[in-house]
């Protein structure tokens, strides 16, 4: 459930963007009446309207799932928060300018954050990330866990690059279906190739 909850604005920025790329008059006409405002010029014109209003609704959409948890008492983890402040920042540069190319960097800094995060902890906190998130699940030798966690950052900083080069090396429509469908496959394959790889210790760890 929580990477349903994870992928929520992700999924919701996927949906409004391909609605208005399919009705781009009403899109160009309700940018405009809604963030008019907002825009440098006061006009937003259909061939930029549909990344706009899926750039407002991400933005609404991890600002509820922040309000949602602190409503129920839960803790909002770091990097949603990261989260948020990226899609606001990059998201108002967007809106303002019309511009794509602002928006298409937050999953690549985001990305980048969460593997800086994870080589720093190890390397200079000496604590593994993905053991403190893991190690209730499975017990592996330290040193494996290592490997683990260098592998999820080498997958994060791989992840950045291929955001960028799919950004803008082919048309945002595209970049929107990679965003949902192309970043949730990769890490499902990344998971899964990883899983299969530390069956092994699981399973010398098993009784006999």
């Amino acid at each position: 459930m929580k990477i349903l909850f994870d992928f929520l604005p992700i999924a919701l920025f996927f949906g409004m963007f391909k609605y208005a790329e399919g009705h781009k008059d009403w899109a160009a006409g309700t940018a405009t009446d809604w963030l008019g405002f907002m825009v440098s010029g006061g006009v937003v014109g259909p061939a930029e309207a549909p990344v706009l209003l899926a750039t407002v609704v991400v933005i609404i959409a991890t600002l509820l799932q922040i309000l949602w948890l602190k409503a129920r008492g839960r803790k909002v983890d770091t990097m949603l928060w990261v989260s948020l402040a990226l899609v606001t920042a990059l998201g108002s540069a967007t809106i303002y300018f019309h511009s794509e190319n602002f928006i298409k960097w937050k999953p690549t800094v985001l990305y980048w954050v969460m593997g800086a995060s994870l080589l720093v902890g190890q390397l200079v906190f000496k604590k593994n990330g993905i053991k403190t998130l893991m190690g209730a699940q499975m017990s592996l030798p330290d040193p494996v866990w290592r490997k683990v966690n260098f592998s999820w950052v080498a997958f994060f900083a791989a992840m950045g690059f291929i955001n960028l080069w799919v950004a803008f090396n082919f048309p945002t429509s595209t970049w929107v279906n990679f965003k949902l469908f192309g970043g949730m496959g990769l890490m499902l394959v990344f998971v899964l190739a990883q899983a299969v790889l530390l069956n092994k210790y699981t399973e010398s760890d098993a009784p006999s």
